[in-house]
This record gives C-alpha cells, structure tokens and sequence, in this order.
C-alpha cells in the first residue's frame, strides 16, 4: 500500500483553488445585466429588488473570496464597499451624479494608493506583480544581487508602479464617462434600472478590458527588464503553476 506524505497532503488541502473566469463573468456582470436589464419592470421584481438581487451575487462573490482566503484583500474589500455604495445611492434615488462620481472614485484611489505605496515599504507593484506567486524572487534577487543591478531594478519596479497607476487613473476617467453617458434617467425607476445594467455589461469591453491590456504590457515590460539586468530567461524565473 503506497503511504502518503503527510506534508503533500497539507499543501494540496492548502493550496488556494483558482478563480474561473466564467464564474466570475456570470457573478459580476452577465447575470446582474440580466436581472437589471429583464427584471425591473413591476410584473418581476419591481426597481428596488431588481437592484438588491443584482448586487447580491457580486456581493456574494466577493464575500466568498474573503472568506476563502481568510484574510482581507484590499481589492476585494474595496469591490465589496463598491457595490454597497452602488445599492444604497440606487435604493435611497439619490442623483445618478453620485454613481458617477463612485465610480470614479474607486479606481482614483487605486491609483492614488499606489503611488502613495511607493513612499512605503510595501509598494502595491509588489503585491501585484513582482512576488512569489508569480516569479522565483528570490533567485532574482540573488542574480541581481551578482551583477550589482540592484538599484536598476528598483527604477524598474518604479516606472511599472507609474504605468500600473496610470491604469487606474484611466479606469477612473472612463468609468465617469461612461456613468455619464448611459445614467440618463431618474434613479427608482425601471429606465434607470436598465441603464445601470446596461452599464455593468459595458464595464468589461470599455473598463476592464483595456486595463487588463495595460497590466499585461506592464507585465510584459517588468519580465524584459529583469531578463536584461539577471541574464536570467523567463523560464527560469516563472513560477510553476
């Protein structure tokens, strides 16, 4: 009988589950769409039901990461404050000016907090792309460390903080445009409804899309640069998945 190892076993029941995508896309914008979209109307949910049963399941969704992974994750909490903000403006009918202005906000501070991370110890390009679950930081570290590039790569990691907030800071501007272009009608009622759905199905292709590019690219640039200053290939710094 083959014995199992007892520390393997502790790390696979450890070993955090990856996210899918599909869940994600269906959670936070196709089925809130949906709801919001075919199910204000008083023969269904009525306005304000509609809106509470579209924001559970993103709200959901992000309280189940937050308990999954057992501690609080600022992006996560900062999307949880996001949605209560989005229902509670909806609910009370306050001016559909104050979604826009949420929804600048919270990629604003976004970039704000990662421009103010790189007064700290903790950049937030740290947390984000340089560290151990995505590169071997440490044989980085050891190379740069060998060919005395060290202050090379902190300028690196300085202009990839720079374009990751310049990411947000766009996100910021095109979710105010967006708010603006399609929030026309008075909040409570069914037509503003439809538009805040119409508004979370344009979120991915508008917002999030593009940032996502810009993340790539910056990623991109951040694995040429430690290439060049290491000697080291990609492939030999990249993290096994």
């Amino acid at each position: 009988m083959t014995e199992i190892d007892p520390t393997t076993s502790a790390e696979q029941r450890t070993e955090p589950k990856r996210e899918s995508l599909l869940a994600n896309l269906a959670l936070n914008i196709v089925i809130p769409t949906l709801v919001l979209t075919k199910l204000s109307g008083d023969a269904w949910l009525g306005t304000k039901w509609a809106i509470v049963a579209a924001l559970a399941f993103p709200l959901g969704y992000g309280l189940r990461d937050l308990l999954r992974s057992r501690r609080v994750n600022f992006f996560s909490a900062l999307g949880i404050v996001s949605i209560l903000l989005t229902g509670g403006i909806s609910l009370l009918e306050l001016d559909a000016e104050y979604i826009a202005i949420k929804e600048a906000a919270i990629p604003g501070l976004l970039g704000i907090a990662t421009v103010v991370s790189l007064y700290t110890r903790w950049p937030l390009v740290r947390t984000l792309l340089y560290n151990d679950r995505i590169l071997d930081t440490a044989k980085v570290a050891r190379a740069l460390s060998g060919k005395g590039n060290e202050s090379a790569f902190e300028r690196t990691l300085l202009q990839a903080s720079w374009m990751i907030a310049g990411s947000f800071f766009l996100s910021s501007g095109l979710n105010y445009l967006l708010a603006k272009l399609l929030l026309k009608s008075q909040p409570g009622t069914e037509a503003f409804n439809e538009e805040l759905g119409k508004m979370t199905a344009m979120s991915f292709p508008v917002i999030a899309l593009p940032a996502t590019i810009i993340l790539m690219l910056v990623l991109f640039f951040l694995f040429r640069r430690i290439g060049k200053l290491t000697g080291l290939k990609l492939e030999e710094i990249i993290v096994q998945q």
